[in-house]
């Protein structure tokens, strides 16, 4: 089979697309036959090795794991014998480990029933940027009804996703995003966007009970400010492949010193695989409370173009890899 492989670190020339074993599943895993995967900012994290303290886990020198690709939809192809919860057929979507290949092994905990209302490329759009959401505003932000939320980069891949669980979960959303995409976040459920090429958020006497940023471009402070005494910032945003590893490291130093000398909340989020999650995130897909938004198709010897695309920061909603 066909599969994007990278066997050093650095930018997406280092991506080829190769002719690899097609993988046999475990006793808990299904073989899936690939329909569609999407692209993280995951996937040029762990491409280029940054920040540079991700290789204390990733590899020093070159990568342990030479494949990319979390976000997978497809249909299970074979089953391993300990499986019980799904079969030959079935269309699944979820969160795995190489899904930039024509076939990927994944544990049957790490999957869930695509809904049959969606395409594969929208199933596939989901698990990383949707459970990010999910997990972040449920459970890091307690997110209430009638709360207000402030979202920074609110057209990008998790930020689509936050602006419409947001809303189901009955908060009013304000979303902040560039001039292109503003109809565009207001049209997933914002009450109000704020066009940061024109307004400052800082300049209004508006103030929030949960913040998540998925940008990390403003100082901390800054959020703070329109942050209400007991409000809960999230922070996400890990800048682009140029940050230094020393301002990340800074600023999540400053996150937590500061939370310990003020009554707002301030953290972090590193979204878990989980099924029960992947199950919500199907509910609210059939129900329509959530549509993903998908900017760009790739095919999969184009994985290394759409990688490059992502990192310019300028994705609108998913950037997806389509295997037909």
């Amino acid at each position: 089979m066909k599969a994007i492989v990278y066997r050093e670190y650095g930018s997406a020339d280092v991506l080829k697309l190769e002719e690899v074993p097609k993988p046999l599943p475990g006793d808990n895993e299904v073989l899936i036959k690939v329909r569609a995967a999407a692209v993280n900012p995951l996937d040029w994290h762990l491409m280029r090795g940054v920040p540079s303290f991700v290789r204390l886990f990733t590899g020093l020198q070159k990568p342990k794991h030479t494949r990319l690709g979390a976000d997978v939809a497809g249909e299970v192809e074979s089953v391993g014998s300990s499986v019980t919860g799904l079969k030959p057929g079935d269309s699944v979507f979820g969160a795995v480990d190489g899904a930039f290949a024509e076939y990927v092994s994944a544990s049957e905990s790490l999957l869930a029933l695509k809904p049959q209302n969606v395409t594969y490329e929208q199933a596939a759009a989901v698990p990383i940027g949707g459970l990010t959401a999910l997990q972040a505003l449920r459970d890091k932000g307690k997110l209430q009804p009638g709360q207000k939320v402030l979202i920074n980069g609110a057209a990008g891949g998790v930020g689509t996703f936050a602006v419409q669980i947001s809303k189901w979960m009955g908060a009013r959303v304000t979303g902040i995003c560039g001039t292109r995409n503003v109809d565009l976040v207001r049209g997933i459920g914002a009450e109000r966007v704020i066009d940061y090429t024109r307004e400052d958020f800082t300049a209004n006497s508006e103030r929030y009970d949960v913040i998540f940023d998925l940008v990390g471009n403003r100082p901390l402070g800054d959020f703070r400010r329109v942050l209400k005494p007991r409000g809960i910032f999230i922070g996400c945003g890990g800048g682009g492949p140029e940050t230094p590893a020393g301002h990340l490291l800074a600023g999540m130093i400053q996150q937590l010193v500061l939370g310990w000398f003020t009554s707002q909340k301030l953290v972090g989020i590193l979204a878990k695989r989980s099924k029960n999650d992947l199950g919500a995130l199907s509910e609210l897909m059939e129900s329509g409370k959530v549509t993903p938004v998908i900017d760009r198709r790739f095919s999969l010897s184009e994985v290394p173009e759409a990688i490059r695309y992502l990192e310019t920061g300028h994705a609108r909603g998913k950037v997806v890899i389509s295997l037909g």
